[in-house]
């Protein structure tokens, strides 16, 4: 299989370590600088970055190949990924740029990139750009001396997307009364989340916002809901709002305690936008992740769901060539295509508190309306990523557990974007078969893709 530069979302490793090193980002910074630069007068690029150490040291980079190549430069310091998207409209620039690792720990990095209407590159954007900086002999089209940009910082980023967020809020409604639990990872989210929701009213309880470069994702965050959920119930708190490094994703828990995942929310939105007629075709759209649940809850309801592959910028893509104003995934990533053309894990948490402040019923109330189907994902690794087409043993083995589960469950196996191993994940009608079939898989992995 062709080794791309990018995976599902960006470049991203360990830092220090190809491909997360300052030489390649600052070649990063030149080919993207030579791809946007259009040679009708200064080109411009909004940089900002999560709270991990080693985002200095890429900041820095980038910035410098980036103005090399005739492009000025706009530094915003840490904000969530999807600020970054709504800056980069904001500000008419031709380039987005986000240096994150999203959940992973704080030794990875990563830099993914937006165009000028805010949405994620596409695969071949990517590529043409990766030639670039992959070339044995690169051939940069440095502009002349006076034509090298410039870098700015702009103070007043936090506020522009403050502000932003509370438009996306109703302004008949406050969160006045309601108590809520917020866990920031430490991440990109720290400054602005607590504002927004005190702002509009609320009583926040903090967690995650006391960031050293070091413990962003640490035993925190949308992957460590657990957290905010004890605190809920400790508090007597109205939900439970758990962000990642990057803010890009969202995970929460009713007052009970209860964790809800991407397809439990979905749910619920989707569900109020086909009530309000505001859900063209009454189409959602989701990766080959989410539960089946989802998938009937949406038929049951006169809607239907559109699957992709996963990552958030195909279902991006997907939801811009259906008209389609609902998306995400699983694991919290929420496109509301109204408001935002990325995953905003903080905007998706407010239009969530809009449906309970509109409805004035607690979120188990609200939330009570999918009963996820049992589901187990496990990781193999593996040297190579073989085309499964490559691998019939593996494919007889999945036919076989596929044909046991008798239309009342799904297989799914998908190489990581991002890492060398094979997800394997299976769901079935109870927990005991699926972790049966998974590690029959899991073994058939092991055995035919190594």
């Amino acid at each position: 299989m062709k080794q791309r530069l990018f995976g599902t979302d960006g470049l991203r490793g360990q830092g220090n370590i190809f491909p997360m090193t300052p030489e390649i980002a600052l070649k990063l910074g030149l080919a993207a600088g030579q791809y946007f630069r259009n040679g009708s007068g200064r080109n411009r690029v909004v940089i900002g970055k999560d709270t991990r150490l080693s985002g200095y040291v890429f900041e820095t980079a980038l910035t410098s190949g980036l103005c090399a190549n005739g492009m000025d430069v706009f530094l915003v310091g840490p904000l969530p990924t999807p600020a970054i998207s709504f800056l980069t409209r904001n500000m008419r620039a031709d380039l987005g740029v986000v240096i994150s690792a999203s959940h992973n720990p704080f030794m990875d990095n990563g830099i993914k990139f937006f165009d000028r209407e805010g949405f994620k590159l596409p695969d071949e954007v990517e590529d043409e750009i990766s030639e670039l900086v992959m070339a044995e002999h690169p051939r940069w089209e440095y502009p002349a001396p006076e034509d090298i940009g410039k870098a700015h910082r702009i103070v007043d980023a936090q506020g522009r997307y403050i502000v932003y967020l509370k438009n996306s809020f109703s302004p008949r409604l406050t969160l006045d009364g309601l108590k809520v639990v917020l866990d920031c990872a430490h991440g990109a989210a720290y400054g602005v989340a607590p504002m927004v929701l005190e702002e509009l009213g609320a009583t926040v309880i903090k967690i995650g916002v006391s960031p050293d470069g070091l413990n962003i994702n640490h035993k925190c965050g949308s992957l460590y809901p657990e957290v905010v959920s004890n605190i809920v119930v400790d508090e007597g708190a109205d939900i439970g709002i758990a962000l990642d490094g990057d803010a890009d994703r969202l995970i929460v828990c009713d007052e009970k305690g209860r964790i809800l995942d991407g397809d439990q929310i979905m749910a619920l939105s989707a569900l109020e936008m086909m009530e309000k007629g505001r859900l063209p075709k009454n189409m959602l759209v989701s990766t080959v992740m989410s539960n089946m649940a989802l998938e009937l809850f949406m038929r049951q309801h006169g809607g239907t769901l559109l699957r992709t592959a996963v990552g958030d910028r195909y279902v991006v893509e997907a939801m811009r060539r259906e008209g389609a104003r609902l998306g995400g995934e699983q694991s919290g990533h929420l496109i509301f295509m109204d408001h935002s053309t990325t995953g905003d894990g903080l905007l998706a948490a407010l239009q969530l508190l809009r449906i309970m402040v509109e409805k004035d019923k607690p979120l188990s109330e609200l939330a009570g309306l999918l009963e996820p189907f049992p589901q187990m994902l496990r990781n193999v690794h593996v040297e190579r990523k073989i085309p499964f087409a490559q691998a019939p043993g593996l494919q007889a083995e999945v036919a076989r557990v596929e044909q046991a589960l008798h239309g009342k469950g799904r297989v799914l196996l998908r190489y990581s974007g991002t890492e060398a191993v094979c997800r394997v994940m299976v769901e079935g009608p109870d927990l005991d078969t699926v972790q049966r079939h998974v590690m029959e898989l899991v073994e058939a992995c092991e055995k035919h893709l190594r």
